[in-house]
């Protein structure tokens, strides 16, 4: 036991299997619990449906059943920069980067055998459906491919880490939170490991409780931190390795490698059983505009396979208000273009999708957030000083900034995240948005352009799909992450991030490894400074599944072709096992991707 663990071995968690027969969630080392026994505080509480998905079993790769082993494919550079990032990254990058792959091996799954691991994990960041699944999945393969490991859950995100404030994860705790939204085993936080200090507190954790990997589960940031963490790490001759897994709602932590990041499935699927719901009650009143905005902070994926799965009148896609420069009046004009064109036809009602980020890619809006980044970086102007703020701005952002409203001017004041990144959870775009809609339509009925009615509806969908049960898709793939993790630390990969792919087949033929952290990376100003970050993955407007939604947007704004995919489903239906239709669209020729070999034909 390494000095400075706080429990004594008969504590620690208990990774071997249960009597044969036993529910998986009534089995422990010595008897059999009864069912009142087993979920005890916790259990008694949870619904019907949470007991039966406690007995769900997620589909597991054919490689990860057997013996495997690691092996080196092809070499990675990072995303841009690669000269500049490798300087910064010397450890990481002073052999070449490469893919890997796990593959079926003869023997134990690495040259070091079935020895005894200790892993430390953490959840970073905001919530997703499936973290839990990732730490199951991590405890399970412990428990099968190194027998005798002991598995801690750091406390409240990174900084558990840095206060060492830990928990040892067990067998009977565990059996509550399988297959269960939330992070509340050990929850979450969004706290930063960069400043000297705190690398110097998380080595000496790490070094007290004698772990031989650190598993961060997180987004973007978070396994940018991830990599900053290995990299010390290995220059401290820390014998922690780190390994990242890719967590967040938003869909933008993907690669050539990351086919997709975990959570994204569950909550796309959840919003669109909401966006479904407003739209039935849309074509019953006939006379509001619901603006409903969505989780999205930097890309339109969310926005975009919700607007796939519902039909909306607009899905306001912030790469293409990029790309295009439009301004907040461009924006107005292109939505009231659509309310007359329905208004003409007697329908005045419909649903505009908006992504949480838009206001950071409006062209005159995006200028001004650069600046007040800026102006609160180095504190040059009080926040809570409008006059002075303006007065601090370039002529053209001073003139965006006066024509906003006083609660949106104080919304982008707002302190900024750990990460530097304006909280655009907290402006509401969509009431701006109806405010300018109105106006423009104000103007055209002046005219004589426009003779309709608008009532418009603000809505907010945001927290709602962060801890729902994770769909079968988001219970397996992380189920089969959380294996890829434990597997790359028992191989002593460092710097890694554990990747799943091969979506389009059947589960069990998944292909399981891992990728280099340093190789999603690029160079971005954070903070009024340069810094390495993982490139997030923006709406492709050339892609698949842009191009299947710009194809028919225009035909669902005049008229009702409103879909309402309903519930998650779990079982007793062909709908349970399939994965979005971005993920179909992007890596399967447009059919559905999956759990199964047999299933649905088409969505």
């Amino acid at each position: 036991m390494a000095e400075g663990l706080s429990v004594n071995h008969a504590a620690e968690p208990d990774l071997s299997p249960g009597p044969a027969g036993t529910p998986k969630y009534l089995r422990t080392k010595d008897h059999v619990l009864s069912i009142e026994d087993a979920l005890g505080n916790v259990g008694r509480h949870l619904s019907r449906l949470q007991r039966e998905r406690l007995e769900y079993e997620p589909l597991v790769p054919e490689v990860l059943q057997g013996p495997h082993e690691i092996v080196e494919q092809e070499t990675r550079q990072a995303a841009a920069n690669h000269e500049a990032i490798a300087k910064l990254f010397p450890q990481l990058c002073r052999s070449p980067l490469h893919l890997l792959r796990l593959v079926p091996g003869e023997h134990a799954p690495h040259a070091e055998g079935h020895r005894p691991l200790r892993i430390g994990v953490v959840l970073s960041g905001g919530q997703a459906p499936g973290g839990h699944n990732v730490i199951t999945g991590i405890f399970d393969y412990l428990a099968k491919q190194h027998p005798g490991s002991v598995l801690i859950g750091f406390k409240d995100g990174p900084r558990g880490i840095i206060n060492n404030d830990h928990k040892l994860l067990t067998a009977r705790e565990l059996e509550f939170y399988r297959n269960q939204g939330g992070f509340h085993l050990i929850c979450s936080g969004r706290d930063k490991i960069e400043k000297p200090e705190q690398l110097k507190a998380a080595k000496q954790t790490c070094k007290e409780l004698g772990l031989d990997g650190l598993v961060v589960i997180g987004g973007d940031d978070s396994n940018t931190n991830a990599a900053v963490l290995a990299e010390y790490f290995l220059s401290q001759d820390v014998q922690t390795c780190v390994v990242g897994v890719p967590k967040t709602i938003d869909g933008d932590l993907k690669t050539a490698d990351v086919p997709i990041s975990f959570g994204f499935d569950t909550a796309s699927k959840v919003y669109s059983e909401l966006i479904g719901n407003v739209m039935t009650d849309a074509s019953s009143a006939k006379k509001y505009y619901h603006f409903v905005r969505l989780m999205g902070r930097a890309a339109s994926h969310v926005t975009l396979e919700c607007a796939l799965q519902t039909h909306p009148q607009v899905a306001l896609i912030s790469e293409e208000v990029d790309t295009h420069s439009w301004s907040l009046h461009d924006i107005a004009s292109r939505i009231a273009d659509v309310v007359v064109a329905r208004a003409e036809a007697g329908k005045n009602y419909g649903v505009v999708l908006v992504p949480e980020g838009l206001v950071e890619y409006v062209h005159d809006v995006s200028a001004l957030i650069v600046e007040l980044n800026e102006l609160l970086a180095k504190d040059s102007a009080d926040p809570h000083d409008l006059p002075a703020v303006a007065a601090s701005l370039t002529p053209p952002s001073r003139a965006v900034f006066e024509s906003l409203p006083a609660g949106f001017k104080t919304m982008l004041l707002e302190e900024r995240d750990p990460h530097g990144n304006v909280q655009v959870s907290h402006i509401e775009t969509e009431k701006l948005l109806i405010r300018l809609v109105e106006g423009e339509l104000a103007a055209r009925r002046a005219s004589g352009r426009y003779a309709g009615k608008f009532a418009a509806i603000p809505h907010f969908f945001g927290y709602e799909g962060r801890c729902s049960l994770p769909t079968n898709f988001d219970a397996s793939y992380c189920y089969a992450l959380g294996h890829a993790a434990a597997s790359l630390v028992g191989g002593r990969r460092t710097g890694v991030m554990a990747t799943v792919s091969d979506l389009q087949l059947p589960a069990v033929r998944w292909r399981v490894g891992g990728t280099p952290l340093v190789a999603m990376m690029c160079l971005e100003r954070r903070k009024g400074a340069v810094k390495p970050v993982i490139r997030k993955a923006l709406v492709d407007l050339n892609g698949p599944a842009f191009r299947a939604f710009a194809a028919v947007r225009r035909k669902w704004g005049l008229t009702d072709c409103f879909r309402s995919p309903g519930p998650i489903q779990f079982s007793g239906t062909q709908y349970a096992d399939v994965a979005t239709m971005t993920l179909g669209l992007e890596i399967n020729d447009g059919d559905p991707v999956l759990l199964l070999a047999h299933g649905l034909t088409n969505y």
